[in-house]
Order: C-alpha cells, then sequence, then structure tokens
C-alpha cells in the first residue's frame, strides 16, 4: 500500500485520502454512463476518514477501482443528445470521461472489474432494506425486502487531494494543543520533546505541500502540470 501511494504522490507529498462508495449507488438495470451522469455536480464516493465531510472540487492524482456494474448498454435518449460518456467505447474509457470532467489535470487510473462484492454471512447485514439482494437501488418502488444482500457493487479511491492540506493541518493543531508533557508514558516510550516537535514541523509542512494556492478549501482547481 506504501508503494502504491508513492505512485500518486509528488511534489512533497505523501500520503493519500481514501474513499469509497459503499454500495456504489446504481438502480438496477442501469449503465455506467447513465449512472455516472446522474452524478455530474458532485462524484458518488464520501471521504473514508473521521475529519468533516468536504466536497471533492479537484485533486492531483487518483486511482479508482469500480467493481460490480454490469456492462448493460446505455439507455436510448429519444429527442435528446447523449452525453459523452455515452460514446465511451468501455467501463474503463466512461470512468476515464468522467475524471476528465470533473478533475480536468489530473493523473488519474482506472480499474473495472464485474464482479461485485461479497457480503453474504459473515459480512454484516447494515444495508437499507430498500436494497436488492445484488446491492442495486430499484427502479420502482418495491416495499421493504427481508432478504439479505447477498452482493454489492463498489467503488474505492485512493486520491491525493487538497482535501488532505485541512485533515493533516486538523491533526497538527490538535496535537500542538496537548500539553504532552503530563503524558508520562509517551515519553517513556521512547519519545523525546525535540523528536516530538519536529514531527510537527514535518507534519505541518506536509500540509502545506496539499495547497492549491487559492485558499485551504481547495474550492478552486489548480493547473498542477509535474
Amino acid at each position: 500500500m506504501m508503494h502504491f501511494a508513492d505512485s500518486l504522490t509528488f511534489s512533497g507529498r505523501k500520503a493519500v485520502a481514501a474513499w469509497a462508495a459503499l454500495p456504489f449507488p446504481a438502480l438496477s438495470g442501469s449503465s455506467l454512463p447513465d449512472i455516472l451522469s446522474a452524478h455530474q455536480q458532485d462524484v458518488p464516493w464520501k471521504l473514508l476518514s473521521s475529519w468533516r465531510e468536504q466536497k471533492v472540487s479537484c485533486c492531483f492524482a487518483q486511482s479508482v477501482v469500480l467493481r460490480g456494474i454490469c456492462k448493460e448498454r446505455p439507455a436510448s435518449c429519444p429527442g435528446q443528445p447523449c452525453s459523452p460518456l455515452h460514446s465511451c467505447e468501455s467501463p474503463e474509457q466512461v470512468l476515464q470521461q468522467y475524471f476528465h470532467t470533473q478533475f480536468p489535470g489530473a493523473f488519474s487510473t482506472s480499474h473495472v472489474l464485474q464482479q461485485p462484492c461479497d457480503t453474504r454471512p459473515p459480512f454484516p447485514q447494515f444495508f437499507a432494506p430498500l436494497l436488492t439482494r445484488r446491492g442495486f437501488l430499484p427502479d420502482k418502488a418495491q416495499g421493504y425486502s427481508s432478504a439479505g444482500v447477498e452482493s454489492i457493487p463498489v467503488l474505492a479511491a485512493l486520491q491525493s487531494s487538497p482535501v488532505l492540506h485541512s485533515l493533516l493541518s486538523g491533526l497538527c493543531r490538535d496535537l500542538q494543543a496537548r500539553n504532552v508533557r503530563r503524558w508520562s508514558s509517551f515519553f517513556t516510550a521512547g519519545v523525546e520533546q525535540d523528536n516530538f516537535q519536529e514531527a510537527l514541523e514535518e507534519l505541518k509542512t506536509l500540509s502545506q505541500c496539499y495547497e492549491t494556492g487559492f485558499g485551504a478549501d481547495g474550492s478552486e482547481d489548480e493547473a498542477d502540470s509535474d
């Protein structure tokens, strides 16, 4: 995992954030272009960190894996021009076109696997009862189902993005606010005060590597050509 994260980082960045859609929000029988066309304003995956929820507006590099979405043909669009997503020839091309629109200039890799994630016992059944056995949203209101979810489509991503500036700088502030001198066990474990302060400075410097130049909120995109 460390080597994989290294492949997505540059310009002094060392960390990536994990994102996931579990399950991937898809209607039963819908195609990938149809699904992603419904998420043009915001990506359909969420940050897995305990940090407060943030909208992804840009990123520097990412690797995304999607599994469990069948290769149904895109729905026809009578009387309406189809989106560029519907003109792609493969699911991988659909994802790349979607990333190009959502994160222009970012380095993106994508992999699509047909096999869904198996969620039969002992996998915990914490899913909404509206999901079908295959983890899809029903295309019509079918009432609640007592059947367990046997599998789900999943999207997972590792992303180097400005969100990590807020996460890392927040962690640095939390550590600086603690009086570690009161934690005797902390230093009896072999940590020196000077080493602790040096680590804090390195953490602060690392967080600054994720600034976009338009503010810490990452609300504007950055032309990162590294």
